[in-house]
């Protein structure tokens, strides 16, 4: 549920505007909300969590996820499914004409309206290459529907290290910075030697057979000897956002509460 819809039913209840009946039919369905006999969506998730909940799309049909967005989209103004492939989102789209999709990020969203979690900073996206881009792009739309803003800076791993070190400039200004490389994964720590802010590394299972499908560059990332990088899944670009958006937001928190304790 969203907190500012929240706080406005509870301001009407006091105002007596809302009786207590109308008040617990609104509320029954705080913590989850169940769709048919295959879901339960976590209405309270972003009160706990500060992001809503996202739909994984593998496994499920067109049908149930268009049920669950439906149902989502009521409470939230932002509803977002992941790895939705091509096909399938054309019969949701037929469903849903207001639904948004990002092909190469394989992301559906719903927006009713501008997400009430923004916050200051930018997360920074690099890939080391063109193959990469859709796990990037799926960190990038991810963080973008979450409300934050990003820069992109494509292809630009060490087998051309020039083509990074062209953009120091850029490097040295970024407030969290995702790297996606696959192959041998060397692209984070080599980042993370550059600059003094958090590096967030995703493997790809982008490489040649003993890549074994992105455990070699998972590997690189985790035995890096340069510091401040931490690891997410192969092919977790969602992932990376969400850990760089709880990044930003806890800067954001930190910086406020020492304002206040100043003021005093």
């Amino acid at each position: 549920m969203n907190p500012d819809a929240l706080q406005e039913l509870l301001k009407a209840i006091s105002r007596g505007e809302i009786n207590p009946e109308t008040a617990l039919e609104q509320l029954k369905n705080l913590n989850f909300e169940p769709v048919a006999d295959f879901a339960k969506i976590d209405h309270h998730r972003h009160l706990r969590t500060g992001f809503p909940e996202v739909i994984w799309g593998p496994g499920k049909t067109p049908e149930q996820i268009i049920q669950i967005m439906n149902t989502m989209a009521r409470h939230s103004p932002v509803v977002m499914a992941t790895r939705i492939e091509a096909a399938i989102a054309e019969q949701l789209e037929a469903e849903i004409p207001s639904l948004i999709y990002y092909p190469t990020a394989r992301i559906c969203a719903l927006q009713s309206g501008q997400t009430s979690f923004q916050t200051s900073g930018v997360i920074s996206i690099l890939t080391a290459g063109t193959a990469d881009l859709p796990v990037a792009e799926e960190a990038a739309i991810t963080a973008q529907l979450c409300g934050f803003q990003t820069q992109k800076l494509w292809d630009v791993g060490v087998a051309g290290i020039h083509r990074l070190l062209s953009h120091r400039d850029l490097l040295a200004q970024a407030d969290v910075i995702i790297v996606v490389a696959g192959m041998e994964g060397a692209l984070p720590s080599v980042v993370a030697g550059m600059v003094d802010c958090p590096v967030i590394g995703v493997p790809t299972s982008v490489g040649y057979g003993t890549s074994f499908g992105g455990v070699a560059p998972l590997l690189t990332m985790l035995n890096s000897c340069a510091t401040g990088i931490g690891v997410v899944n192969i092919d977790n670009g969602f992932g990376a956002a969400i850990l760089a958006g709880q990044i930003l937001r806890t800067a954001q928190r930190i910086s406020s509460r020492n304002n206040k304790r100043n003021n005093f």
